[in-house]
């Protein structure tokens, strides 16, 4: 089944190389800031489908979205002890971001601005983000986990 999360990996990588979310940043699309809308995109994507009934799923996905995280990070030219350090950031990064969108549902819309100008250093652009973010939020709930997973996704 692994195979097939190539194409909801694909599609996170595909979201966060959208110009758009760069157009006010000083220094645009660095790698790290790749990463942090990468995550934001996967944080908001568990928040949706996470349930009883996807957990194993859920969890097949994540180990194979690090994975290819970590080969992506091999590839920059990281060490293996830059690599372990780095992994160990992006997991507490991305952890950091469940945990917000957790009750994103039941925040105001400034409280949400702050959470997306924390994560993006970007406090200029937040209702840009913000409205982005819920957007894709919407998107989501349109479709189902087995949608992505065999790359079915409805517009």
């Amino acid at each position: 089944m692994e195979k097939y999360y190539i194409h909801i990996y694909n599609k996170l990588i595909e979201l966060a190389r959208n110009k758009d979310l760069y157009k006010d940043f000083k220094n645009q699309d660095l790698f790290s800031d790749r990463l942090t809308f990468f995550l934001l995109h996967f944080a908001i994507f568990f928040k949706v489908f996470k349930n009883k009934e996807n957990k194993k799923t859920l969890q097949e996905i994540y180990d194979f979205t690090f994975r290819q995280l970590e080969l992506s990070i091999r590839e920059i030219g990281y060490g293996d002890q830059s690599i372990n350090k780095k992994m160990k950031e992006y997991l507490n990064l991305f952890h950091n971001m469940i945990d917000k969108f957790h009750f994103w549902d039941d925040l105001n819309k400034e409280q949400k601005k702050r959470i997306i100008g924390y994560y993006t250093s970007n406090l200029e652009n937040t209702s840009f983000l913000l409205d982005y973010f819920e957007n894709f939020l919407i998107s989501l709930k349109k479709n189902t986990l087995n949608s992505f997973i065999k790359s079915v996704i409805k517009s």
